[in-house]
């Protein structure tokens, strides 16, 4: 039995505490993130308000709970969507090659010619900045890398003797596709996925930064850094404590995801 790498327990123990933080913030926090308290505006971190208070007032620490529950629903239900759109459009045009694979390969590829931040900033100026939107726009623009994958290995994969095998035993191509060529697309696919987590919520992140994310007062990681700009010169911990839990993120992720790809691509196994 292979032993947990380093980048494992590291990414596995930062990706488990964002949940936590998450999964905590939707149930309780240590103050209400949306009351506003002029009294106690701008107060540095202290025994009352681990990560101090914002311009009007509200707890950060309760802020940054809730933005991380909203970071993993967006980043969840976006990798989702991904996940299948791109698995079905990939399976279709890997396993049927021919016109259909031209036209859908077309439609893909100019998709991929548009950076995925630009492309998401497109779609919701047609959709509207809001939590749905964001998922619908970063899904479309993930879309295309995942069918680009899934197409991939089901052309490796179509002329394989096991797939003629099965073919020849009676079986439809539609149980042949998702009985013995889907399983096989799975390894590659949860890689890719675990990294475009981390680029949802950074996009996310970016875009609310923007003004084009969650609309306030919904706490976000990144309207919170839009928010505590104009004061980080007197109030430096408005910027920080939101962009530490963005980088960790995304380094956990990272972490993991080289975790994950080593364990799942034989090319690595002899290398560790």
């Amino acid at each position: 039995m292979r032993k947990l790498s380093y980048n494992a327990v590291i990414g596995g123990f930062l990706i488990g505490l964002l949940l936590v933080v998450a999964l905590l913030g939707a149930f309780w926090t240590p103050y209400d993130p949306l009351k506003l308290d002029f009294v106690a505006r701008l107060k540095p971190p202290s025994l009352a308000h681990w990560m101090g208070t914002d311009e009007f007032g509200r707890d950060v620490l309760s802020r940054i709970m809730v933005g991380a529950g909203a970071s993993v629903w967006i980043g969840t239900l976006t990798v989702t969507f991904t996940i299948v759109m791109g698995t079905l459009i990939g399976l279709v045009s890997g396993y049927t090659r021919g016109l259909t694979d031209g036209l859908i390969m077309a439609v893909n590829n100019a998709l991929l010619a548009f950076p995925g931040i630009l492309l998401a900033l497109g779609l919701l100026a047609v959709f509207g900045a809001n939590q749905y939107g964001i998922i619908f726009a970063l899904g479309i623009a993930y879309t295309p890398s995942m069918a680009r994958l899934v197409r991939g290995v089901v052309m490796t994969l179509r002329e394989a003797e096991f797939i003629e095998a099965s073919k020849l035993m009676g079986n439809s191509e539609f149980y042949t596709v998702f009985r013995h060529i889907l399983p096989n697309c799975l390894a590659p696919m949860s890689v890719l996925a675990t990294t475009m987590f981390g680029w949802a919520i950074l996009s996310e992140s970016a875009l609310s930064f923007l003004g084009l994310g969650v609309p306030p007062p919904a706490p976000t990681w990144g309207n919170m850094l839009a928010a505590g700009r104009p004061f980080i010169e007197q109030a430096v911990w408005l910027g920080v404590f939101p962009g530490l839990c963005i980088a960790l993120t995304l380094l956990g992720i990272n972490l993991l995801g080289d975790a994950l790809r080593d364990r799942l691509d034989p090319r690595m196994r002899g290398l560790k």
